[in-house]
């Protein structure tokens, strides 16, 4: 299985996390919500598969181009 990182491309903190370690997403699904300039930005999956971890908790501050999740396709 190959494993991808899932970056945001936005700085900002971490206001929503919408999945589990161990869930299955689809391509475009939205696996979370960062907050920057008072807007919600998503962070979608760039492909189908299964959630192996979450690098960040909710409200962390992350940079731009940070891994927040790593994805197992």
């Amino acid at each position: 299985m190959a494993e991808i990182k899932i970056i945001t491309e936005v700085s900002g903190r971490i206001c929503t996390l919408s999945v589990q370690a161990g869930a299955r997403v689809d391509e475009g699904d939205d696996v979370a919500f960062v907050e920057a300039m008072k807007m919600e930005i998503p962070v979608p999956s760039p492909a189908a598969g299964k959630i192996k971890s979450i690098l960040v908790n909710l409200d962390d501050v992350v940079a731009e181009g940070q891994a927040l999740v790593i994805l197992e396709t």
